[in-house]
Formats: C-alpha cells, sequence, structure tokens
C-alpha cells in the first residue's frame, strides 16, 4: 500500500505524456497514464484522487472522460489540458466539474499548482490577441487536414501560397 496520492494523466501525446508523468512521478504523485480515453475507461481499476485529462483526442474527448470521472467519484479533482484554448470549453470543463483548464504548452509545476488548489480552483485564461487567434484556428485547420495545406487552404479559404506564407511565421505574442 503506498501513501502517495493517485493520479491518472490521459493525452495522446506520447512525448508530453511520459514527460509529465515523470515530472508528476518526481514530484510524489503514483501516476497512472493512458493515450486514449477507450484505454483508460477499459484499465483503469479504481477511482483517482487526481487527474490530468488532454481535452482533444483522437477519439472520444477528455470532456467525456470527464462526465465518467465525476460519476464514479465526485472528490477527484480534475485539470483539463488542451492546445486549443477557448472560453466555451473552458466553460464546459469547469460546468462538468473540472477544478482547472490550462493551455498547452505547459509544465509540471502549473499542473501541480492547479491540482492543488493553489490557485484556488479558478484558472484564468489570457485573452489573446487577433494575430495569435487567427494564427492558432489555422493551425488547427491545418491539424484537422492532416497538415495537408492545399485542402486547409480550401477550407480557411485562402490561396495555398498566401497559406504558406503564414505559416513561416512565428507565432505571435499572447
Amino acid at each position: 500500500m503506498t501513501d502517495q496520492p493517485t493520479l491518472l494523466l490521459v493525452d495522446d501525446d506520447d512525448a508530453f505524456r511520459s514527460r509529465l508523468a515523470r515530472a508528476l512521478t518526481e514530484r510524489g504523485f503514483a501516476v497512472t497514464a493512458f493515450a486514449s480515453v477507450e484505454a483508460t475507461l477499459s484499465g483503469l481499476p479504481d477511482s483517482p484522487e487526481y487527474a490530468v485529462l488532454d481535452l482533444r483526442m483522437g477519439g472520444a474527448s477528455g470532456l467525456e472522460l470527464l462526465k465518467v470521472l465525476r460519476e464514479r467519484d465526485p472528490s477527484t479533482k480534475v485539470v483539463m489540458l488542451t492546445g486549443y484554448g477557448s472560453i466555451p470549453t473552458a466553460v464546459e470543463a469547469t460546468r462538468l466539474g473540472a477544478a482547472g483548464y490550462l493551455t498547452k504548452p505547459t509544465d509540471a509545476d502549473a499542473v501541480l499548482q492547479a491540482l492543488t488548489g493553489t490557485t484556488a480552483g479558478v484558472t484564468t485564461l489570457e485573452t489573446p490577441t487577433l494575430a495569435r487567434a487567427e494564427w492558432e484556428y489555422i493551425h488547427r485547420v491545418l491539424a484537422d487536414c492532416d497538415q495537408n495545406i492545399s485542402e486547409a487552404a480550401r477550407r480557411l479559404g485562402l490561396h495555398r501560397r498566401s497559406l504558406q506564407r503564414k505559416l513561416q511565421k512565428h507565432p505571435p505574442a499572447r
């Protein structure tokens, strides 16, 4: 029997998941990590004390897993992570019972701060600049098109060459 707090980590990014799991283990948590909601539901034996869930994964969403975890044990403290932060998803996650909402990239200290309640359960979202919001939207559409620039340009209503120029730029400051 261990006296370490149990933590569930679900993220489809293998490198990020392994780094975060290692960092949280070093900070005293007994981490169980999964790559998808489906794998989590079939392999999770009992309810963890804490959970860190990616919002957007292949297959089911982290919000769906949040609902299941809250039904199993309402005392599980959940922090949602996302690469595509938005006010509506933050509101939905909070409404479903998430204690925090962090945008990627993030580090173990920020996750730990949100989990342990030193932020009083409230994580504020910075309002991105218009340029940053455009950059994030373009990259989200590109990811949805499996990095196909021609298809992304068609969906965005841009000329392919114009999209290529935008993609060569660095992300704007928040």
